[in-house]
């Protein structure tokens, strides 16, 4: 198997040797102009650049908004369909079949077959509907298809739903086993402070979300349109990271913006870990949902970084009400997060042995105890 080219700058989004398979995510305030109407001449100039990019080799996947502020305008609803739950529900299944014609017209037009795939947030947290989601978007690239993909907000609520495009498309980078994630906004990238600010400088290269880096972020939506602002960018840059998948964040605004902002670099690249995790881990890792936590001690927490399971000898908390199998934070005594796992207790049984030498384990639970609470090959480091 050929060794791909590391991807070390913007221009190698391009590359179909550095990068054979790519995610772009498309916002509502690119793909929508503010009376509601779809911005079909900017959207046919993408399409142009997607249609080169398969044309010289690349596999592009299409995470797209814009079904809720399309369908509001057709149903005359008031705050672009976003006035309540139901408006946005009623709007989005209305506007999900103006977006998805939108998209395969034209791309047809380049003689590219257009895929709608409609998603929520439990196809990607649950392992068995993330597997199913993961085969189907490989037979689609297979075939030679552009999925184009959104969250399925006709059906989704406000408890169980990504509720930004930015989060999905870094987990269909991950169930996609994508390369990079382009996200396509109306900002040039991150800012070391407010873009607005005297003196604010755009970040480059990012190399590792940390706090200081989620201390630059500003929670709002610059058009009111959407739903993301920086942070949900961030947060899919995180995601995307821990899988070893490269992100950029682009200002979308210009005709044909992959090719305007690439070729002089501007934007931010946000660098993917060395070795990110794979497979299961790359799932869990990327979890948004989870049913509680466990809160470790030091002694724990440099267990787990050696490469050890967690013990119930080290849990001084237990949060949330859990079942066996379900997926649960692993949390210093300062609150951050240091892992995901899946829980071999339920949230009773681990109250019951957290703090208790495995020895006591048999006497406590009345029957042969399991080999850990989180054992380590069910548990992703952050």
């Amino acid at each position: 198997m050929k060794k791909l080219r590391t991807i070390g700058r913007l221009a190698d989004l391009t590359d179909a040797e550095a990068c054979p398979r790519l995610v772009i995510k498309v916002g509502s305030s690119l793909l929508v102009g503010t009376d509601g109407a779809p911005r079909s001449d900017w959207l046919a100039t993408l399409v142009g650049e997607i249609a080169a990019a398969h044309g010289r080799g690349q596999e592009i996947l299409v995470v797209s908004s814009g079904a809720i502020a399309l369908g509001a305008r057709r149903l005359d609803l008031s705050r672009g369909g976003r006035a309540s739950l139901a408006d946005a529900q009623a709007a989005a299944s209305v506007g999900q079949i103006a977006l998805a014609g939108l998209w395969a017209d034209l791309l047809a037009a380049h003689g590219i077959t257009a895929a709608q795939m409609l998603l929520t947030l439990d196809d990607l947290e649950d392992r068995r509907r993330y597997l199913n989601a993961t085969a189907t978007l490989g037979r689609l690239l297979a075939a030679h298809a552009v999925p184009v993909i959104n969250e399925n907000d006709s059906v989704a609520t406000n408890e169980i739903r990504f509720g930004d495009n930015d989060r999905l498309a870094a987990r269909v980078a991950q169930a996609a086993g994508a390369n990079a994630v382009i996200l396509l906004s109306d900002v040039d990238g991150l800012y070391d402070r407010n873009p607005k600010a005297e003196g604010a400088q755009l970040l480059r290269i990012v190399r590792g979300i940390t706090a200081e880096v989620h201390a630059m972020a500003d929670g709002g939506s610059g058009s009111g349109m959407g739903s993301g602002g920086m942070t949900s960018k961030l947060q899919a840059a995180e995601i995307a990271e821990r899988a070893g998948i490269a992100l950029a964040i682009l200002n979308g605004t210009h005709d044909a913006p992959l090719g305007r902002a690439l070729s002089d670099g501007s934007g931010t690249l946000f660098m993917p870990r060395a070795s990110g995790n794979v497979g299961r881990k790359a799932w869990l890792g990327g979890r948004l949902r989870l049913r509680g936590a466990l809160v470790i001690d030091q002694g724990a927490a440099r267990a787990l970084h050696a490469g050890s399971s967690l013990l119930a000898a080290g849990i001084t908390a237990v949060e949330g009400s859990f079942a066996r199998g379900d997926a649960v934070a692993v949390r210093d005594a300062d609150g951050a997060i240091l892992a995901h796992g899946l829980a071999e207790y339920g949230a009773g049984e681990c109250e019951l042995l957290m703090g208790r030498h495995s020895r006591d384990h048999a006497g406590l639970l009345g029957y042969a105890p399991r080999s850990a609470v989180i054992h380590r090959d069910q548990l992703v480091l952050l």
